[in-house]
């Protein structure tokens, strides 16, 4: 998703998490080695081994602060297909942060032509070449992009503004080779399903579908209202229940649901997320659900489309969702 805070200067004082996909997403920039299984930190735990394509990458994007000494690099995850890293705009700046990532893609772009691994077609150029006062002028906007061009078109930006938000990328940016190991090792739980009928309600669903099958199912549905005591005992309650064999579900809305959902996957028992935000084809589980997704003891369940702005739920969007909870518990 190609996203832009709109009416945000990008000229300012700001931290971005840069992400961008090489076209096609071919896997030029590494591969990944390492078990999934071995001890985070060990030798043996997952990694990228970066292609000679990828040196250069990193290499260009450690440079960018020398082209642009307002920005400096506080992070970089090279993937096989694409790259996670996070700029530090630590002073106001003369152009716009696309600029600095355009000086990025034509450094890298440089490097693709020198390994040799740029492909154009000599009949596509020909054919879009103008003749003007007897010099050939291409026509850019017509290139090749699918073998000519080493990113594929523009980049998504997020800007990191909340307390901890920044350590949360970084630790997100250095455990992306694990997660890519987790999805390779376990893809049906990792791969987005639509259409999941559930009932009367259809689902787009990420995780072990099949706890959907299980025959006791309970909904966590706690008031706002509950003192922190009255949190800390529904907690306790429902770890006794998930411990017996139920597959507790829920859409963690209040914080006391939210409390108990949290237990509960920290004590590695299944259970069913209902979110109110939908999955595309690209989708993901958020970081602290890959370990439950690879082990089949976490479905995530979205009634609605996909929308790139998230926003504010609704009193009837709450209740519908407490609806379909209850539904899919006595299906």
């Amino acid at each position: 998703m190609l996203r832009r805070r709109i009416g945000h200067d990008y000229t300012s004082r700001c931290i971005y998490l840069i992400t961008m996909t090489v076209e096609g997403r071919r896997q030029l920039l590494g591969r990944l080695v390492g078990n999934v299984q071995a001890p985070a930190g060990s030798v043996d735990a997952p990694r990228v081994e970066l292609t000679a394509l990828g040196e250069r990458v990193r290499t260009c994007w450690a440079e960018i602060g020398v082209h642009y000494p307002q920005v400096r690099s506080i992070g970089l995850q090279i993937m096989p297909d694409h790259l996670h890293g996070i700029l530090f705009v630590r002073e106001q700046m003369d152009c716009q942060l696309g600029q600095v990532i355009k000086g990025f893609k034509t450094g890298c772009n440089r490097a693709y032509r020198e390994l040799g691994l740029a492909v154009s077609s000599a009949a596509t150029v020909s054919q879009h070449s103008q003749q003007q006062g007897g010099q050939q002028k291409r026509d850019r906007s017509l290139d090749d992009r699918e073998h000519g061009q080493l990113w594929a078109i523009g980049f998504n930006d997020h800007i990191l503004s909340g307390r901890g938000e920044l350590a949360n990328w970084q630790r997100y940016l250095h455990e992306n080779p694990y997660r890519l190991a987790m999805k390779r090792a376990y893809p049906d739980y990792f791969r987005v399903q639509f259409n999941v009928n559930v009932g009367q309600q259809t689902y787009a669903a990420i995780g072990n579908r099949f706890l959907l099958q299980h025959p006791h199912k309970v909904q966590v549905q706690l008031s706002r209202r509950l003192t922190e005591q009255q949190i800390q005992d529904e907690v306790q309650r429902c770890l006794v229940l998930a411990k017996s064999g139920a597959v507790l579900a829920s859409p963690a809305i209040s914080t006391g649901e939210q409390s108990v959902m949290r237990a509960v996957l920290n004590a590695h028992f299944p259970l069913i997320f209902l979110t109110p935000w939908g999955f595309n084809a690209f989708s993901k589980p958020g970081h602290q659900y890959y370990e439950a997704c690879a082990e089949g003891r976490l479905l995530l369940l979205a009634p609605w489309p996909h929308q790139n702005e998230r926003i504010a739920l609704t009193r009837q969007m709450c209740m519908d969702l407490n609806g379909m909870t209850k539904a899919l518990c006595s299906y």
